[in-house]
Formats: structure tokens, sequence, C-alpha cells
């Protein structure tokens, strides 16, 4: 993808750079973001702060179950909030920020690869996201790490075509202010990190490239202000109201998080090349050659060498989070982006790619449909109708999107060859997570909270004991007590007046005065609870939490 190389503009004026093919993406993509309750604990979590944001109308220190709540920055909960002030709270409007900026980091793949190289080539691009089972899972669910992601990407392909116009070009600053803005809300959306990988992979491409021209075309004249300008005010805002902020905010959720297992997330250091590899799962054979080639790739003298930099960049991105001491699947999301930037080259040049990577797709929705089928029998749960549609429709769905491909490859079908696994690739995995969100141990408390909803009033105190379910407070639209549990509630519960009981005796003593009230209870705390002689019904269980009325 130097510039140096012809452009292959032919026949393959790609089908993806129409209107109504990026209509049926998003139709796709979008479709079943209702359908599937949200999960605990992070999609509760993500959705419950807007809520609490929205319903106390302070914009400025996030909370948690009416604790404050420092962990992230808040432009995801502004988002929401927001969403929710126009259209109420729901599955649909909690996952409209994350699912929309997926989505975008598809079209922001396309825009980057078709402006540097050709739409065929774009489209390539887009087709490796719109098939990574780890892309598409992630992006369906309501994770900062979408938003993280979209901005963040935006930052580096702003930056890449930044280097390729002409030097102190108005071209130039405008690629770069753009890159700088990026970078604002990619802090805005998960924090400092977004530097720490930006900064590491200019540092590095420049040393392993010998190129320092970069530095010299930051505009950081202006760059620097719009990014202050993004990130300061809310920074200063909150700090000035919440004077224990800074050190929480960058010791404990910054350097305690890398530099420890405070957080409980420790994994083995090939966790993360494991994650993405399944990333590109289905063109994981073109995914070493598409490296050694990009990084070996000839360039102009004095050129931005972007096969490089977009090479270091997943390097640094997945060396960073493989040296710290908190690791969750989705932390280096950021790379599949560029990954399917450098992968398009080989997937054009490849006409029959597509019909193995749909062999593949199907794959692995056969064996992970039979995997979920053979838990349910293991564990001797009944499977209900909509685990087994939805599971049945997944394989059919990749199974027919195999057929087309095929056929379509066998009779030369140019750029339409790739839409059937584009989108019967989308709509299949959404079928394995519709499948899993049926599937017993419970994922959510929607259920639960539809069982027992008549018998919660307004004036009904609520208790969360020994447990903390997000997806309950969200569902009740109402915070919890909480009783016997700190968890990710320990530093709220240090810096404020709380009503928080700490022991189960006290919740006993204040359980027997209760009139009107209703608990959900740690199964294993109910055990010890029960023999005591904790008066009450119960009205409803799952897996994971027994709901208790004092009426």
């Amino acid at each position: 993808m130097s510039v140096a190389e012809p452009r292959m503009i032919a026949s393959s004026d790609c089908a993806a750079s129409r209107w109504w093919v990026w209509l049926l993406l998003a139709m796709c993509w979008f479709a079943t973001i209702q359908m599937r309750p949200l999960f605990d604990p992070d999609e509760g979590r993500y959705a419950e702060i807007p809520r609490e944001m929205w319903a106390t109308g302070d914009w400025v220190t996030p909370r948690l179950n009416g604790l404050k709540y420092f962990e992230k920055p808040p432009l995801q909960y502004w988002a929401t909030a927001a969403t929710y002030s126009l259209f109420g709270v729901s599955e649909w409007t909690s996952r409209l920020w994350s699912a929309v900026l997926g989505f975008l980091c598809i079209v922001a793949s396309y825009t980057f690869v078709r402006r540097i190289y050709d739409p065929s080539h774009a489209a390539a691009a887009a087709l490796v996201l719109a098939t990574s089972p780890y892309f598409v899972i992630i992006g369906q669910l309501n994770l900062l790490d979408n938003a993280f992601t979209f901005f963040l990407i935006c930052a580096v392909f702003a930056f890449l075509v930044a280097q390729r116009t002409h030097e102190r070009s108005t071209a130039e600053r405008r690629w770069m202010l753009l890159a700088w803005g990026s970078a604002g809300l990619a802090v805005l959306s998960k924090g400092i990190v977004a530097l720490v990988l930006a900064g590491g992979t200019l540092v590095a491409y420049s040393i392993t490239a010998r190129d320092w021209q970069p530095w010299r075309r930051l505009q950081m004249r202006w760059g620097l202000p719009l990014f202050l300008i993004v990130t300061v005010p809310w920074f200063w805002l909150v700090s000035q109201r919440n004077p224990e902020f800074l050190r929480f905010f960058f010791v404990h959720e910054h350097f305690a998080r890398f530099l420890t297992t405070v957080h409980q997330r420790a994994q083995p250091s090939w966790y993360f090349p494991v994650i993405v590899m399944l990333g590109v799962l289905p063109w994981i054979t073109h995914l070493w050659p598409a490296l050694r080639d990009a990084w070996q790739r000839p360039h102009d003298a004095g050129a931005m060498r972007v096969e490089r930099f977009l090479v270091v960049w997943c390097s640094v991105v997945i060396g960073f989070f493989s040296a710290s001491g908190s690791k969750l699947a989705p932390y280096v999301l950021p790379v599949v982006p560029a990954l399917a930037v450098l992968l398009a080259p080989k997937i054009v040049n490849d006409l029959r790619s597509g019909a193995r990577a749909s062999w593949i797709v199907f794959g692995f929705i056969l064996v992970a449909g039979t995997g979920m089928g053979a838990a349910v029998v293991r564990a001797s749960v009944g499977a209900s109708l909509s685990l087994i549609g939805w599971m049945a429709g997944a394989i059919l769905i990749a199974g027919f999107a195999t057929l087309l491909m095929s056929t379509a490859i066998v009779r030369g079908l140019g750029p339409w060859r790739f839409a059937p696994l584009a989108l019967g690739s989308l709509l299949a995995w959404q079928g394995l997570m519709l499948s899993y969100a049926e599937q017993k141990p419970a994922r959510t408390a929607k259920s639960l909270v539809a069982a027992i909803r008549d018998q919660v009033r307004p004036d009904t105190q609520l208790f969360s004991v020994g447990q903390y379910r997000h997806t309950a407070a969200l569902y009740l639209g109402r915070t919890l007590r909480l009783i016997d549990y700190r968890g990710e509630f320990d530093f709220g519960l240090f810096v404020e007046d709380t009503d928080y009981i700490p022991s189960l005796p006290a919740f006993e003593e204040e359980w027997e005065h209760s009139a009107d009230a209703v608990a959900f209870v740690d199964p294993d705390t109910f055990a010890q609870l029960r023999p005591r002689g904790l008066p009450g019904r119960v009205l409803a269980s799952d897996s994971r939490s027994i709901v208790v009325s004092r009426r």
C-alpha cells in the first residue's frame, strides 16, 4: 500500500462502496441489540451509571448504586444518558453508543484503505471486521472498548493520512487536528492509556524505521490546545467537586491496574496473542504473510511507512496489555482494525480466500453451537426452545452463507463475492450470542426482576445481600442498599457516608424491623441465613440470586 504502487481499480469498484450495501450491513449489525438482555456485570454497569446520571441530573460525578464511581471517564455515560433522555431506558438505548461506534470502526477502516489504496482493498478490510467473531461479539455489547477503539483508531488513521500529505500543508493540519481531537475523545472514553499506546507506537516506529520526520509534523501548535480543550474541562471540574478523584483515577485505576493484580484479572502471557488470532479467525492463514509483507514492503525515500507503523501499533498494544497485571479480552480490540488493513491485500490477491473463510466461519459456528448443546446436556439442564432455535439459526445462516460464497467464487462474481460472507457472519455470530443469553447459569437478572416486579412498590426497601447484580438495579430502575458486600464499591463506601450495612447480623436486625422490603441474596449467604430463621418468603430465584420478600 505504498503510494508508489499502482491503484488497482478495475472491474472491482466494489459493491461495498454503494449505499445499499452499507445499509444491509448496518441492518445486520444492529439486528439484535434489543433482542438480548443486558449481561452482568459489565453491560449492567455501563447501563446503570448513565441511568443514575440521567435520573439525578449530575453529569459531572459518575455514580454506581448511588456511590461515586471513578474507574472510567464519562464520555460513554454522557452519550448513553442523553440517549435515555430522548428514548428512555432499554436494551437498545443502553447499547446504542457502543454499537454505533463499533459499526463506525468498519466504516473508518474502509474509508482509510480506500483513501490510500482502492475500493476493492477497502472492502476486504471491512470484510475482515464483519467476519471476526471477536470484533462482532464485542461490538454488540455495551462496553467502553468500542468507543475507545473507534476514537483511537481514528487518531491513528488520521495521523497516517496526514503524514502522506505535503508537509506544512492545510491538509496536513486538518488531518492532524482530527488525530488530536480523536485522541482526546479516546482519553475521555477510557483514560490516559490512549496516550501511552499512541506515544509508545510513535517512539517504537521511529526507532525501528529510523524515521523521525513524523515528530516534526505533529502540528502541536494547534493540536495540543485542541486535545486539552477536549479533555481538561471534565477532569478539572470533577476534581474540584471530588478532591479524592485524581489520586484514585490516576494512581489506582492506571498504575495499580497495570502493575498489580489488584483487580483479580490475571491471565497468562499468551492470552492476548490467542485473542488476536480469534479476532482474525476466518483469515488466520493470511496473518503471518500479511505481517511479514507489511514489515518488508518497499517504500519511497522520505515517505511514511504506513504498513510498518500499523505492525508496530499492533505489537505495542498487544505487548503493553500482555505486560499488565490486569487482562480482559476486549483490551486488545484496537488491534483488529489495523490487522484488517494489513490483511486486505492478501484477501484481494487470493480470490478463493473467501470460500475458505466461509467454511471456517461455518465450522466455528457448528463447533460452538454443538459445544453449547453438549454443555446443556452435561449440566442436565433443559434447553429452552429459544436457545435451540437461535443455535440452529446461527448454524443455518452460516451454512447458507457458505453455499452462496462458494457459488459466487465458482461463477466469478467479482466484487459481489464477499457480500454473503459478511452479512451471513454478522447474523451468525449474533445468533450464537442469543443462544448464549438463554443458557444457564443466568447471565442477567432480567427474568428475575420480571418475576418479582409486582412485589416492588415505590417505597419498598431494596437490599443486596452478599452480592450486587448490576442488571437487577438497572431493570428495577432503583439503587439497592448494600449488605456485607464491598467489591468495586470499596472506594465509594470509603469516601462517602452511606447506609451500608457491613455484617449479616446487622442486616438481620434491620430486616426484622422492615415491613415492606425485598432482598437479592447470594445463594451461599442465603444458606447461612435460612437456618437462623430469617423471616420472609422466597419470591423467585436463579443460579446467582435468591429474592426474598419481607411481606
